[in-house]
């Protein structure tokens, strides 16, 4: 890999894991709109470790009170609200790690195509513009239920479904059953650090089982780009969030998803 290339795909990765606009349609443009050959399974895991770096220092705080009130409260009869939330969080994941590990090989063969990923990137955008305009909720992470944090885990495994954005489908989710647009986020975030390393550490024992020899010099610059693109993005995504709302992120879904289906499938 190049330079140009390096900073482009690990940019694409740091701001499209986060943001609700698909990662897997922005990484098919590159390759295809320039040529550029598929960035290896190395790549992948530097970028994956950048963008859970950059989740992990930017809700730092937030992650040590869950941590310590699942230590301390958890597995108590009345746990705190940090013990709830860093539940909340883990029961969460179950829905989306279970269908990773059951359906990923058959969604590999039957749905990574570029018509399939215009086409979530399409409806998938319109949902979440229907979520943002009718909802009423006002709910904040303290006044998050089990069924709630479950209705948006189980939401959270149509991201195995490429073009769908994890970050979009669970904050879609989230406005439907009545959280605020920043909570909606923040549980979103939370709820990726589970999954990202989850899936990155399945790509690390794949390469650990290859014998392909290793660019360390690209790999630490991609994981050093992701990692500040992601962090980034987190903080303006956080902070502008209620004064735009997601249209602006509806309408660029849309028209990524007409240029993929007018010119690359």
């Amino acid at each position: 890999m190049d330079l140009l290339e390096i900073i482009v795909l690990a940019v694409l990765q740091g701001l499209t894991e986060f943001l609700p606009i698909s990662s897997s349609a922005h990484l098919i443009l590159p390759s295809r709109m320039l040529g550029w050959e598929d960035q290896g399974l190395a790549f992948d895991v530097a970028v994956h470790v950048g963008t859970l770096a950059a989740v992990i220092v930017y809700f730092r705080a937030e992650i040590i009170r869950l941590l310590q009130g699942w230590l301390t409260t958890g597995f108590t009869r009345h746990p705190n609200a940090d013990g709830r939330l860093a539940w909340y969080v883990a029961l969460a994941t179950i829905p989306a790690g279970l269908a990773g590990l059951l359906l990923n090989d058959w969604i590999e063969v039957n749905l990574r195509s570029t018509a399939v990923i215009a086409a979530t990137t399409i409806g998938f955008g319109i949902l979440l513009g229907v979520a943002d305009r009718v909802r009423h909720g006002r709910a904040g992470l303290g006044e998050i239920t089990l069924l709630m944090a479950m209705v948006i885990g189980v939401a959270q495994m149509f991201a195995l479904i490429p073009g769908t954005s994890r970050s979009g489908i669970t904050i879609t989710a989230a406005l439907l059953i009545g959280m605020q647009r920043v909570d909606a986020a923040k549980f979103s975030f939370l709820l990726s650090i589970p999954l990202i390393l989850a899936a990155g550490g399945l790509k690390t024992l794949e390469l650990a089982e290859q014998s392909t020899a290793v660019d360390w010099q690209s790999l630490i610059l991609g994981i050093v780009i992701s990692a500040v693109s992601a962090w980034i993005c987190i903080y303006y995504f956080l902070a502008f969030i209620n004064r735009i709302g997601m249209m602006p992120f509806v309408v660029y879904r849309l028209i990524l998803g007409a240029v993929l289906l007018l010119f690359f499938v």
